[in-house]
């Protein structure tokens, strides 16, 4: 259960530093976690962790569009600064070029030769990649690479 120590404390060095957003942020990652636990099995495995975190930060990202998209900026920034909070508790990231490679290598692995193999190319990149890339940026390069 390391994420919910680390969560708790981060809420404490928020509390002391009186930093709202990180401490609404944190607040956010603990009730999800559990929600989780009490919804599941008791403890949540290391994987379903990250795929929580992933959630809340895409949750936020998604709320942040829909408001620039408004023209409410004033609404979104909250969100994107509490994306960079939540974020700190995810894997290191792949950039596009790491995750390209990925695709490129499975593509060849599985024989996949147009979009109809866009599922089984998604499968396997999703589960290799798992914590370590967004699935909209995955699907994007599979995309791109299953259409030239």
């Amino acid at each position: 259960m390391g994420l919910q120590k680390k969560v708790m404390e981060q809420m404490k060095m928020a509390m002391k530093a009186k930093d709202t957003v990180a401490l609404e942020s944190l607040r956010a990652i603990k009730s999800a976690l559990l929600l989780a636990q009490t919804s599941g099995n008791g403890d949540l495995s290391e994987d379903d962790e990250v795929k929580l975190v992933q959630k809340l930060v895409k949750q936020r990202k998604d709320s942040a569009a829909i408001f620039t998209e408004q023209g409410r900026d004033d609404l979104a920034e909250p969100e994107l600064a509490q994306v960079v909070v939540i974020e700190q508790f995810l894997p290191e990231q792949l950039t596009e070029e790491e995750i390209e490679k990925v695709v490129v290598q499975t593509i060849d692995a599985t024989g996949a030769s147009g979009m109809k193999d866009m599922g089984k190319v998604m499968g396997v990149v999703s589960k290799e990649l798992a914590g370590q890339a967004d699935g909209k940026t995955i699907s994007t390069i599979v995309k791109n690479k299953l259409s030239l």
